[in-house]
């Protein structure tokens, strides 16, 4: 079978519109003749939402003479037999979005879960598109605002090929780097943690909740971001790894969060922050009812203002607005007071109750009937 017209592998694929991923990826290995590429160069160059399914692509291209295959670690260079054929291909078609609504700032980018994450304007372009090109900058990027704004969506959407490490107070060093872990058979095995993943491959590396990880912890990052971009892995043999192109870091951070400490040595580590906040105009477009989104407006600004320390996010809007359709309205609304903390429930209760104009009280199990 031609590998053109073979079905696409991996969750990028649609099976179909057979041999769509391979001539995307043949036609930017044609535009870039000069270049030896890696994988996740070429997963994030065409918006692919699988590097696997693009390495597939590209072991095609080798095995029919298209590409030359370098290991260790992979990289690929269209040989002219390869130039030849992309000349003869059909262009790939573009996917059409699955909102339908055309090429606006609304157009969503598919995350790796499915998920559909509408790009917000940032600095002239979409929010998307400037962390890419910082990336291509090699410029660290701290992400902060309260939790539930979107911030994971958004490096999701950017980088198909990212890596996580979920911070939290217990993480440590062997989170990022690897550990031994046991075998069947009695014996021990290294497996490399993220870290070196994404060092190795040129991989997106996100620091998810940064903050909240011990700061010894986290100088584990530090000669991977600076000029040096190289690591040593005491635990296996003080083994040296060095990063690959494509190697980008970039941080979560959720400012009042209990236990979260932006530190002087983090924070000048990234040199753009960028806050993040819940998009309304975006809540209202996903369907959220408007008393709703005004509720978690007045209870923002008292957040601001320092009179509340909690107030909805995108993250509780969207689920009210699943509860509503499964439950209906006033267990929705019950459901939001009852999750707001303890300290803060009677504003966000008052709110609600404004908004909505119905008593609220928080969701709670009621007498057998």
């Amino acid at each position: 079978m031609d590998p053109a017209t073979a079905p696409d592998p991996g969750p990028t694929g649609d099976h179909r519109r057979p041999g769509y991923l391979y001539r995307q990826v043949a036609a930017y290995l044609a535009a870039h003749p000069d270049r030896v590429l890696k994988v996740g160069e070429v997963t994030t160059a065409i918006g692919a939402r699988s590097s696997g399914a693009v390495f597939e692509a590209l072991k095609k291209m080798a095995a029919a003479g298209y590409a030359t295959h370098d290991s260790g670690p992979h990289r690929f260079q269209i040989t002219q037999a390869g130039i030849d054929a992309a000349g003869s291909m059909p262009p790939p078609v573009p996917r059409t979005p699955r909102s339908g609504r055309g090429t606006g700032r609304r157009q969503p980018v598919t995350r790796p879960n499915g998920d559909l994450y509408f790009p917000r304007k940032l600095a002239g372009a979409t929010d998307v598109d400037v962390l890419r090109r910082l990336r291509d900058k090699r410029i660290p990027v701290l992400l902060y605002g309260p939790p539930g704004t979107g911030k994971t969506a958004l490096v999701e959407a950017a980088f198909p090929d990212l890596v996580t490490v979920a911070g939290t107070g217990d993480t440590v060093v062997e989170d990022f780097l690897g550990n031994f872990i046991p075998l069947p058979d009695g014996g021990y095995e290294f497996v490399y943690g993220p870290l070196v993943t994404a060092m190795r491959d040129g991989r997106a590396l996100l620091v998810d909740d940064a903050t909240l990880i011990p700061p010894k912890v986290l100088a584990v990052l530090y000669p991977a971001m600076d000029g040096r971009r190289v690591i040593t892995i005491p635990g296996y043999r003080n083994e040296r790894v060095d990063a690959s192109d494509g190697f980008y870091v970039i941080a979560g951070h959720n400012p009042g969060v209990h236990g979260a400490v932006l530190t002087e040595a983090l924070a000048s580590r990234f040199d753009v922050h960028i806050e993040v906040t819940t998009d309304w105009d975006l809540a209202r477009h996903l369907g959220v009812p408007a008393p709703a989104v005004q509720a978690a407006i007045a209870l923002n600004a008292d957040l601001a203002a320092g009179r509340v320390s909690w107030a909805p996010q995108l993250r509780e809007l969207l689920g009210f607005t699943r509860v509503r359709k499964t439950l209906g309205l006033p267990a929705a609304v019950s459901n939001l007071a009852g999750r707001a903390p303890e300290d803060d429930r009677s504003a966000v209760t008052a709110a609600l109750q404004q908004h909505f104009g119905v008593d609220v009280s928080a969701l709670t199990l009621g007498k057998q009937r």
